[in-house]
């Protein structure tokens, strides 16, 4: 017999956030929660599921440079991308009927799991995008969005994100939870990330977010509760006050180590001609060298804002010595966080820059959280462009910021303090012993809160 367990994942959630959630201290076990470097949602999630490291799963960050590709892609969804077995695999041999649900987790795509719920838009031959999700079974679609509308795609990501993305996914999941009845339920809740990312952890809009988020979660707790199920609240990472982006692709650019090709004016990554590149990711970078490895490791020591390089056996200390990692990974200062810019000019700078594009920039930009503030017409033209697509007309979304300076939170590196590290909360009060709960832990105690 399996007990049900519902896994949410609280992005964002450290011990300072969880004194201004009171629906969410009710859980009696509270547990500080180890991470994973990089502290970044993939890696820690896949260690979550896989009870691994980066080094054993493959999930170096939320994205990385396939060399057999010679392509950098982040936030990639399918699930065979994470080497390794599941804790539904794990599971199902021993109960061969154990139902999961997976309500916005990564690499969700492909995954095993019996229902899966995860943000897909709809691209159309004439370039237009729409807010969509993917769903199996595929009828599950026309469930939810039939009860809760369209999944709001532009509230999870974007300039106009909002608590309307995590009501909506608390939604799906306490229709899932009642209509699917699943043994483990695993929902990622993304709202913690957004205003804290603009204006810090120590901001009063992060303050003000994590009150919002706990009264949304509270009906899912509750519904969760009064099915005698498990609850298990988690964070993979807590971001911290920022003030200093590091340009470390600009500097291997000055170098004449980075290369780009330019099409209509506009300059692009060359990775197949670059001697080395970086791909960032928060407060870690990959750096992918093709040679002279220690010169380019003594450059990037030398670069303000760069707290360590790690080499070969740098990684293996980290446990992130898998062959996608970069030849060096860099790890910033506390204060400060890697742009992925590559041009010495925004004149030129390639559109997408411009624009939410997750898929197309080679590496994260978190300036896409923000409209322009240079530009007084952003938001007149935002809503132009909205009004083009409406009516079925090709537009670019171009209001995001070139700016990196207005970014005020970032993560990646391991928590300095555990007051800014993630935690492992439950309603089970003997799920876990005293003291501090390691990421790799995880997989073995959902399963111990299911099967025993």
């Amino acid at each position: 017999m399996s007990k049900q367990v519902v896994v949410i994942d609280v992005v964002g959630l450290t011990p300072r956030l969880l004194r201004k959630m009171p629906r969410l201290r009710q859980l009696p076990l509270n547990r500080e929660l180890g991470t994973v470097l990089p502290a970044v949602t993939c890696s820690a999630q896949a260690t979550f599921l896989t009870g691994s490291m980066p080094s054993e799963h493959g999930i170096v960050g939320n994205g990385w440079y396939f060399r057999d590709l010679g392509e950098v892609f982040l936030w990639r969804q399918h699930n065979k991308l994470v080497q390794g077995d599941k804790v539904w695999d794990i599971a199902r041999r021993n109960n061969p009927q154990y139902k999961v649900a997976n309500v916005c987790w990564w690499y969700a795509m492909g995954a095993e799991t019996d229902l899966l719920v995860t943000p897909r838009p709809i691209y159309y031959a004439d370039g237009r995008k729409a807010p969509d999700c993917y769903t199996r079974p595929v009828e599950l679609h026309d469930r939810l969005t039939g009860k809760l509308g369209d999944f709001p795609l532009f509230h999870y990501w974007g300039p106009t994100a909002s608590i309307r993305s995590s009501q909506w996914i608390v939604a799906a999941s306490r229709q899932i939870l009642a209509e699917d009845n699943p043994d483990l339920l695993l929902t990622y809740v993304p709202h913690l990330d957004y205003d804290l990312q603009r204006y810090g952890a120590s901001s009063v809009e992060a303050t003000r977010a994590a009150i919002e988020l706990d009264a949304v979660l509270a009906p899912l707790l509750d519904d969760a509760e009064a099915r005698g199920a498990t609850v298990i609240v988690l964070s993979e990472y807590g971001i911290t006050d920022v003030s200093r982006p590091v340009d470390i692709n600009r500097l291997l650019r000055r170098e004449r180590l980075l290369e780009v090709h330019t099409q209509d004016g506009m300059e692009y990554l060359d990775p197949w001609a670059s001697r080395a590149f970086a791909v960032a990711d928060h407060q870690l970078a990959h750096v992918y060298v093709k040679d002279d490895l220690d010169a380019v490791g003594k450059l990037l020591s030398g670069l303000p804002g760069v707290a360590e390089v790690l080499d070969a056996e740098g990684k293996r200390r980290y446990g992130l010595d898998h062959e996608r990692a970069g030849d060096l990974v860099v790890v910033a200062e506390p204060d400060s966080w890697f742009t992925y810019y590559y041009w010495l000019d925004d004149e030129r700078a390639p559109d997408f820059a411009r624009g939410v594009e997750i898929h197309r920039k080679p590496g994260y930009d978190p300036a896409e959280l923000f409209f322009d503030p240079s530009d007084k017409w952003v938001k007149p033209r935002a809503a132009s462009y909205l009004l083009k697509k409406k009516v079925g007309l090709r537009y670019a979304m171009s209001v995001v910021p070139l700016d990196p300076s207005i970014v005020r939170g970032s993560h990646g590196r391991l928590p300095d303090n555990p007051e800014d590290g993630p935690v492992f909360l439950s309603s089970d009060p003997e799920l876990a012993a005293e003291g501090r709960i390691e990421a790799t832990a995880v997989r073995d105690l959902i399963l111990k809160a299911g099967l025993g």
